[in-house]
């Protein structure tokens, strides 16, 4: 139970969205404010685990409220989108580097992660697998907890580690590659409200 807990976990955070493209854009500078966003995010995880084991996470299935957490996150992922590309010139600029504060940066990524109703799906789907783990289900929470806790930590440290390979032209493009995926996500977020 705690291997599916951690694989599940795994497929939850690795596959490329929109927290780790900006995970990454910030381990390319700083170590400590990748691990802000990144916690952001996981916090905003533990978030919908509380509302799991209180039982409200079933309301949102099919409510309303669903499309307006839609039509939020991907306002804000359009925005960082924007601001993405807008700045792609000064990421290589301590001066830029400095302005936000891994406080900012911390309630970014929970704000995004708790705004995108992927991760409410996620959580919807892991209420349903931990109820038929009526045995052990704080054992398959444990496992999910942990893998995306040390990928929080493990991803953006092997990016931090490695940027020296990178230079300013790699990194100005991976800004615009990152812009145009988060404006992407923004953009089918946005039709899925027209779509459904």
């Amino acid at each position: 139970i705690l291997l599916q807990g951690l694989m599940l976990g795994y497929g939850a955070c690795v596959p490329l969205g929109p927290i780790n493209v900006l995970i990454a854009n910030y381990a390319l500078h700083s170590y400590k404010k990748a691990l802000a966003m990144g916690l952001g995010a996981m916090s905003a995880d533990i978030s919908y685990l509380l509302l799991i084991v209180l039982g409200l996470l079933k309301l949102l299935d099919g409510s309303w409220l669903l499309d307006v957490i839609t039509f939020l996150g991907a306002l804000f992922l359009l925005t960082i989108a924007y601001a993405t590309y807008q700045n792609r010139h000064r990421l290589m600029e301590k001066k830029a580097l400095k302005e936000e504060k891994l406080l900012q940066i911390y309630l970014k990524g929970y704000s995004l992660t708790f705004l995108n109703p992927y991760t409410v799906g996620f959580w919807i789907s892991v209420a349903t697998v931990s109820s038929q783990s009526v045995n052990q289900p704080l054992l398959l929470l444990s496992g999910l907890v942990l893998a995306i806790l040390s990928w929080t930590i493990l991803m953006p440290l092997f990016i931090y580690k490695s940027k020296h390979l990178l230079n300013a032209d790699i990194i100005n493009l991976f800004s615009i590659v990152s812009a145009l995926i988060l404006a992407g996500f923004g953009i089918v977020l946005m039709l899925s409200l027209f779509t459904a």
